[in-house]
């Protein structure tokens, strides 16, 4: 049990020690409301790593999301400031994003493009189409339409537990239904995933369209913190959730990781620029610290590779 989930164990002990840390030399970050904000602040991007994870597991890749994110943001933010009721917009966005997925699946799945060439082309088109469209304005939403019209607290409270309960729900769905373990099945070996049944195009696609409606619903998450909606929102996203996901033990060769290895990565990530200011150091060397354990996480993986090769069997 150990020695299979050591990746994800070893993440988890290193949040557990930065955490422990802060406790003692920066016990003001564990100040409720500071910290509550950060975690609400967070969540959308929990909830986009989650549907990576299910990507990179399928072994593709959507550096897309983040254009994706900001599309769908922008526009649930014009209906929003039109006087759409909040109830119609948030399945709407969930859809709008679904449809982005939906044409990287079928370049990918159905003319069986590379992932990373499809996803570097829609995500520049979807940002540069959005650029040219808005021309760096903002859209103001209405006043009182922050939090989805329930108090700040309140607000953030539930959309931390809304991005953690889905990440539960998609953890138990991997591990016990079959359609997760056709995306492990895919991930490891989609030859031998197609004779046993499996059509693995279809799974491909599926992944492509989950991520999507998952940036759909981040957006309308971010949309409730803010008076308005940044078209340049997202940008770096896609990058923070792959090395949540890479650093949470997801194999970037796909076929093997958890959500929970997910979790522990994405929140030892984002606990780096807090700590950091806590601790009054200079911010500059958050990205020079994410990239060293991201290097780090990517040299495991590899070496972890080269063992089981060695030793003629495959990934635990």
């Amino acid at each position: 049990m150990i020695k299979r989930n050591f990746r994800e164990l070893s993440v988890a002990v290193a949040l557990g020690l930065l955490l422990a840390f802060l406790a003692v030399a920066a016990p003001a970050f564990y100040q409720p409301q500071p910290l509550l904000s950060l975690l609400a602040r967070e969540a959308p991007a929990l909830v986009v790593a989650c549907g990576m994870a299910l990507v990179i597991i399928s072994r593709q890749i959507d550096i897309s999301v983040g254009s994706q994110f900001a599309v769908c943001g922008v526009s649930s933010g014009l209906l929003v400031a039109a006087h759409w009721p909040v109830a119609l917009v948030f399945p709407l966005a969930i859809l709008m994003g679904a449809a982005l997925g939906a044409v990287n699946g079928l370049l990918v799945a159905g003319l069986r493009l590379p992932s990373i060439v499809v996803t570097l082309a829609t995500m520049v088109t979807w940002r540069e189409g959005l650029r040219w469209l808005r021309q760096g304005q903002f859209v103001n939403l209405p006043d009182g339409g922050q939090w989805f019209g329930m108090a700040q607290t309140t607000g953030q409270i539930t959309l931390v537990v809304a991005a953690v309960l889905l990440l539960v729900l998609l953890a138990w769905g991997m591990k016990n239904l079959a359609v997760g373990r056709q995306v492990y099945a895919v991930g490891s070996d989609a030859e031998a995933a197609r004779l046993a049944g499996i059509r693995p195009p279809l799974v491909t696609m599926g992944t492509f369209v989950f991520i999507g409606a998952l940036a759909g619903l981040a957006a309308m998450m971010n949309l409730a913190q803010s008076p308005q909606v940044d078209p340049k929102s997202g940008m770096g996203l896609e990058l923070k959730v792959i090395a949540a996901v890479v650093v949470g033990g997801v194999a970037i060769s796909g076929g093997r990781g958890n959500l929970w290895g997910v979790f522990a990565g994405f929140l030892l990530l984002a606990c780096i620029s807090p700590a950091l200011t806590h601790l009054h150091i200079q911010a500059y060397w958050e990205k020079a610290i994410q990239g060293g354990i991201i290097l780090l996480a990517v040299v495991a993986d590899g070496l972890r590779s080269r063992r089981s090769n060695r030793t003629g069997g495959g990934a635990p």
